[in-house]
């Protein structure tokens, strides 16, 4: 706990107002990002991805359902792994509840995994998501859009995430990328994608984090995001997979991110 003066309450109100203008500023900032953000120029997709889903091969077009806007999070779930990324799991908590909503507003939001499809239904069920999960083992769309790197890409040192060539600890990688169909021609076209930290704006315990005094309280850890586990092992602290794939292996501060979204050194 750091050692903040302590004030009377005249002068913490006079504080708090100078920090609230700034607060506010950030505000408008955030909002005009958003407006340039819906301006960004759209890349028509022209590869026909199929998917696995429960219900059978399954496109990116169905992915939309009815709505014309398409959400989707690349959740950090390798074939080899025994469970889905805790980071990724953590960002999903908060978005789980969405679902619904963001179907109010024309929006399908579905999860996308290089894992088979019977780990994704067993993970799925077991965290209790109400998003759709489907298996993209079949296709490169994790490839094609930032969020996995070939042994060979992985070789060189550095991989292509984020817009800049970097180290990243895994072959596997989050994002979140928009797409949009048009309902008169059926043409998909790819809208914006985010990854590292773009993903913090979806972790609403980070944000409940930031108001109280020791904020993150990440500074002292290896990497960002190491104290997260799957919200059902919290008490345990077991990771199932051994090798924790989702993790850096070292453990310097300068050289470690986490895999979902601190990306320290960017």
């Amino acid at each position: 706990m750091s050692n903040q003066p302590i004030v009377s309450r005249d002068k913490w109100i006079e504080a708090r107002k100078a920090l609230l203008a700034k607060e506010k500023e950030n505000t408008r900032q955030r909002d005009e990002l958003a407006r340039q953000r819906r301006e960004l120029p759209w890349v028509k997709v022209d590869k026909n991805y199929v998917f696995d889903a429960p219900q059978g091969k399954v496109t990116l077009a169905d992915l939309f359902g009815t709505h014309s806007q398409l959400l989707i999070y690349h959740f950090m779930f390798g074939p080899d792994w025994a469970e889905g990324c805790p980071s990724c799991s953590f960002v999903c908590d908060h978005i789980n509840g969405a679902t619904v909503h963001l179907a109010a507003r024309d929006v399908s939001l579905v999860m996308v995994s290089r894992a088979p499809l019977p780990k994704i239904a067993a993970f799925r069920k077991r965290m209790g998501c109400q998003f759709p999960w489907v298996s993209s083992a079949g296709n490169s769309f994790n490839h094609d859009f930032g969020v996995y790197f070939t042994p060979e890409e992985k070789a060189t040192g550095k991989v292509d995430y984020n817009y800049t060539m970097q180290p990243f600890p895994s072959s596997e990688a989050p994002g979140a990328s928009v797409f949009y169909k048009d309902p008169k021609t059926g043409d998909i076209y790819h809208t914006y994608s985010t990854y590292g930290r773009g993903l913090d704006a979806m972790v609403g315990t980070y944000v409940l984090l930031d108001l109280v005094p020791k904020g993150r309280d990440e500074d002292q850890l290896p990497f960002d995001m190491q104290w997260v586990r799957h919200h059902d092992r919290y008490d345990s602290g077991v990771l199932a997979d051994p090798d924790r794939p989702y993790w850096p292996k070292t453990a310097e501060p300068e050289k470690a991110a986490s895999c979902c979204g601190a990306e320290r050194m960017k």
